[in-house]
């Protein structure tokens, strides 16, 4: 038995609105957490904003407000998001936060060792935050494909972090297993990331250059660089290195991030931890991108959708279905509005919704209410906890799936309406009501099942039954969905 479950995903930049990317790992980890709760694991659940960096500046100074005001505005927006979309996070880290600041710069006192001073030159991306080689500037030809803006040539005296001292520890230790990278296309990315060689970093920036930021403990003229900084909210938001929170749950049990910044956190974040002394997490789930009709979102293409418009149409759980069974867990995946349609209406409507609205019906019309002794499961449910277990979220939804499509089909073959008919011979009472028992039985397992997924439409679904006797739903399930909003 597991004596406590920390999970955290990345924490966002704010200088953009939340996009989908950003709530599908909201619910990747919120399906972890709520799965170790159900399990009685003492759990703790982290999420939060980045604030600081030249970026949220910039962003700042555009719309014509301090960096505090802006950064207080979309920091809101995020956890409204966190709210709408039913996660149940029992932390949200603002890297502005004093404690966060504080825990940091206590950090990088305890780093001393492994920092140092030096002349640094390079090519810099103010929208990614990040240095970038000679190579990759030549071959994307002095602009930043993902901004479209030109990479700033940069000479100045940082700090740096030696974190080349640590690279046989980081790989030994992704090697052994010990600190899993799931899965196994970015273990062997950040594996050949390793095998390279990891270079020493720049982890400060002038004070005249970015003001928005953590000073570095003991240098006035400098700021912490803000990746370095928000790479800590992991262990300060347990209260690092002091509090009962960090001694009881770091390490991390696991830790949610996209592919994009695979890099900070299977190369840099190991590197600073195994400075301070403390344990790796025991495993970085890299999930991919979400492309909107075959594309990358982009203001420009005008193919921008927002979590809130899909929740707006659709409702929490919908989106959270289409997220976790219809994005591949180990891979990139693409939302368009007729395809998240036709899931809706074929698999939520009409499977699931249909299998909840005819066993309700049947049970009333057949047995007054009266559901009778409700069977216990009789599937197998190995697979989806092995698929759990990987972060196979689609793989997990798949078992709970099978169980669905098998009970529409067992209605359909013993047909209980035939059971009930008088003219085809005597009525089967007992059967009739074992029929229907285990019908209720089968949706009240789908709803276990389901329960870290789509948390409301498991407690709906064992309203209606669990009791014994039947609680009809106001309206259905799932309403069909006419027709795409964006035909």
């Amino acid at each position: 038995m597991n004596n406590k479950f920390y999970v955290t995903t990345s924490i966002p930049y704010v200088n953009a609105e939340p996009h989908l990317g950003h709530a599908m790992e909201f619910i990747m980890a919120d399906v972890l957490a709520r799965y170790a709760r159900l399990r009685k694991i003492p759990t703790l659940f982290s999420v939060g904003t980045d604030e600081h960096g030249g970026k949220n500046a910039e962003k700042a100074a555009e719309l014509k407000l301090a960096p505090e005001q802006f950064t207080e505005q979309m920091s809101r927006k995020f956890i409204e998001l966190l709210k709408l979309l039913n996660v149940s996070n029992d932390r949200f880290i603002r890297t502005t936060n004093p404690d966060h600041e504080k825990r940091a710069q206590v950090a990088w006192q305890n780093l001393q060792n492994f920092i140092y001073k030096s002349q640094y030159e390079g090519w810099y991306c103010v929208g990614d935050e990040e240095f970038f080689t000679e190579e990759t500037v030549r071959r994307n030809k002095g602009v930043c494909p993902d901004h479209n803006r030109p990479y700033e040539k940069i000479k100045e005296e940082n700090y740096f972090f030696k974190l080349s001292a640590f690279a046989p520890k980081i790989k030994q230790a992704i090697e052994s297993g010990e600190f899993a990278v799931v899965p196994n296309t970015r273990r062997n990315e950040i594996l050949a990331v390793t095998n390279a060689g990891l270079a020493d970093i720049s982890i400060s920036r002038p004070k005249d250059k970015i003001a928005w930021g953590v000073p570095v403990p003991g240098d006035d003229t400098q700021i912490i660089y803000v990746w370095f900084e928000a790479l800590l909210n992991y262990i300060t938001v347990l209260g690092y290195p002091d509090q009962p929170d960090f001694k009881k749950y770091w390490p991390a049990d696991v830790q949610v991030i996209g592919k994009g910044i695979l890099r900070f956190h299977a190369a840099i974040w190991p590197g600073m931890l195994l400075g301070l002394g403390l344990p790796l997490p025991k495993a970085l789930y890299v999930h991919g991108y979400v492309t909107v009709a075959g594309g990358k979102m982009s203001k420009s293409l005008g193919n921008v959708v927002s979590p809130l418009e899909v929740i707006q149409k659709f409702g929490t759980d919908a989106f959270r279905y289409f997220f976790l069974r219809h994005i591949p867990s180990y891979g990139d995946g693409d939302f368009n509005w007729q395809r998240f349609t036709a899931v809706y209406n074929d698999e939520l409507a009409d499977q699931l919704g249909n299998a909840v609205s005819r066993t309700a019906a049947m049970i009333a019309k057949y047995e007054n209410g009266m559901i009778g002794e409700i069977p216990d499961p009789e599937h197998d449910v190995a697979k989806y906890t092995q698929a759990l277990a990987e972060f196979r979220f689609d793989k997990a939804m798949e078992e709970i799936w099978e169980q669905v499509r098998g009970l529409n089909q067992y209605i359909d073959e013993t047909k209980p309406w035939k059971l009930a008919e008088p003219k085809s011979g005597p009525i089967d009472d007992a059967h009739l009501q074992e029929v229907l028992a285990y019908m209720a039985g089968c949706l009240i397992e789908v709803a276990d099942l389901l329960e870290p997924m789509l948390p409301d439409t498991s407690a709906k679904i064992k309203a209606v039954f669990a009791s014994g006797v039947l609680q009809p739903l106001a309206k259905p399930l799932f309403p069909k969905a006419v027709k795409s909003p964006k035909a």
